[in-house]
């Protein structure tokens, strides 16, 4: 009988094998694109791992794929990504399927126009002109925060001008909740990118409030670009 120890390593040897062979795959396949990449395999927690990552090279984006979760495993645990969105200092862009082009044409920047989220309108615009794309301000009005359409309306609009916006739409949707109305309205015009605001509720408070861009990424079928409005 070979030992345990003997057989652990042997499948480590065997996994990072593979991995390594995974990732050769994947420099091949974009190394065209002229992005220089480093290799790194780490083992353990997924998401102290990226954690770690994100400290140590001061990075300026997280992209990473998500699943999503939902029902009770989302309670209990959450997903990877949803903790990276939560902790992490940096944009990060979850993207739910393989993707065979990156236009991001039609992006869906859902406001609550608070003066916090004036803070990530420079990153909005940048993104904007890096794809030539057309911002589409969205506010959901939900039954506990409701506001007439004649108000909202004047509101975003008065926001957008405040912070310099172009070649953008005013959209006031209504369903029952943050997370749904983003989702299901980013789906009606067939957007290609959803980007929100994230404060980085954590620990007791974060338990009772949950978190809406953390509820978007769990379930929204588009990229979704999660900004930081403030250190946390």
């Amino acid at each position: 009988m070979i030992p345990d120890t003997i057989e652990n390593s042997i499948f480590i040897i065997e996994m990072v094998r593979k991995v390594k062979s995974q990732m050769r795959e994947l420099f091949d396949e974009y190394s065209t694109y002229g992005v220089g990449m480093i290799e790194k395999i780490m083992f353990g927690n997924a998401y102290h791992g990226i954690k770690s990552i994100i400290a140590e090279q001061e990075v300026d984006m997280v992209v990473m794929g998500t699943s999503g979760s939902s029902g009770l495993k989302e309670i209990l645990i959450g997903s990877t990504t949803e903790k990276v969105v939560r902790h992490a200092k940096c944009p990060v862009l979850s993207i739910h399927k393989k993707h065979t082009d990156f236009e991001y044409k039609d992006i869906v920047l859902a406001t609550s126009m608070g003066d916090d989220e004036m803070k990530i309108i420079d990153t909005v615009k940048m993104i904007q002109q890096w794809y030539g794309a057309k911002i589409h301000l969205l506010r959901v009005n939900t039954p506990n925060n409701f506001e007439r359409d004649i108000k909202a309306i004047g509101n975003m609009e008065a926001f957008a001008q405040k912070n310099g916006l172009s070649d953008y739409t005013i959209n006031v949707f209504n369903d029952v909740s943050d997370e749904e109305g983003i989702v299901y309205f980013s789906e009606s015009i067939k957007a290609d990118m959803i980007m929100l605001a994230t404060h980085g509720r954590t620990g007791f408070a974060h338990l009772l409030t949950g978190s809406i861009a953390e509820d978007v990424v769990n379930h929204a079928s588009r990229p979704v670009l999660t900004l930081v409005t403030k250190n946390h």
